[in-house]
């Protein structure tokens, strides 16, 4: 069977968008708007007059129209005509302007006073347990697009505006159709940050591009729960199981069975939040027993397996309560 060249969709295969929620601003300058953060990945496109961004810890960026900014974790933040201007909290305007289930109800509101105006269109994708923790979790806070860089330029701009005037009129099926080209949008963001990584020879992303080092990764990435071992990971490669183990480390910065591990979690993560019942789960994992499992796991992520399920579980609740 032919094996595929394309190692970098072999890993970003496990991005998925679960849900999708979708917004649409009017803002009139002055105006000014504060996130304490929200459970998800945010993607906003904007058109009209030029705004502000900042991001808690991070410079503040001007926005242009057509730019697109991505949030993978959805960081606190501001935006803002002016950010010398006090925010209104985003908590405010959706408790003045909500109408019922945000992943059922796009949330659309004016504000702001009778100045130039700007238009900002979002989406918020639950992404699956898997990518956010092994994926989502490596990048910055903030991903910017400038539209001279789309490939097409306004390409990316133009389909996220596609899938919020959709939402807007409530076409059929537009909420998978938001889930869908949320996720594409994403999928294309992230294959350029990587792609980018990958020439300036920068992170994790430096063993994909090793073609022998990237076959291991794919197969990792995969078939997390399979039963892996040095040996079996090194005849992916095709290569001996010392230098196997001595050029992946050199590459990804990891040894090959610690990358391995921390893909079993992010995966076992999955399977968390899917409901499976934690004997399968460790059985997958490759752990003899659930305790043996559970300790690992809280090692892991800093929670217990239960316990972890409780959390997502209200963070998947509140998705569909903030903006």
């Amino acid at each position: 069977m032919k094996q595929s060249s394309d190692h970098l969709s072999d890993v970003l295969a496990i991005c998925r968008a679960e849900r999708a929620v979708t917004a649409s601003f009017s803002l009139g300058e002055p105006w000014a708007l504060a996130s304490e953060g929200v459970p998800g990945t945010m993607i906003r496109v904007a058109q009209g007059q030029p705004y502000w961004l900042q991001v808690q810890g991070q410079a503040p960026l001007q926005v242009l129209p057509s730019d697109l900014v991505v949030l993978p974790l959805g960081s606190p933040h501001v935006i803002a005509s002016d950010l010398a201007l006090a925010p209104v909290p985003f908590a405010r305007m959706i408790e003045r302007f909500a109408q019922g289930p945000k992943d059922e109800n796009p949330l659309t509101f004016e504000h702001g006073g009778g100045g130039a105006q700007t238009r900002i269109d979002s989406v918020l994708l639950w992404i699956s347990a898997y990518c956010r923790h092994s994926i989502l979790t490596l990048l910055p806070p903030l991903l910017h697009i400038p539209a001279a860089q789309a490939a097409p330029p306004a390409m990316l701009g133009n389909m996220l505006q596609t899938l919020i005037e959709d939402s807007l009129a409530r076409r059929a099926g537009w909420r998978l159709a938001a889930a869908r080209l949320g996720e594409l949008v994403l999928i294309h963001v992230l294959s350029n940050h990587f792609a980018a990584q990958q020439q300036r020879g920068q992170g994790w992303v430096r063993g994909l591009a090793d073609v022998q080092i990237a076959r291991a990764m794919a197969a990792i990435h995969g078939r997390p729960s399979h039963g892996w071992t040095l040996q079996a990971l090194a005849r992916e490669a095709a290569m001996s199981r010392s230098l196997f183990a001595e050029k992946f480390k050199a590459l990804v910065g990891e040894s090959p069975m610690a990358y391995l591990q921390q893909q079993r979690m992010a995966h076992a993560a999955q399977q968390l939040e899917s409901g499976l019942p934690l004997a399968q789960i460790a059985e997958d994992c490759g752990y003899e027993s659930e305790r043996v499992f559970a300790r690992a796991f809280k090692r892991w992520c800093g929670l217990p397996p239960r316990a972890y399920q409780r959390s997502t579980k209200a963070l998947r609740n509140e998705f569909a309560a903030l903006k």
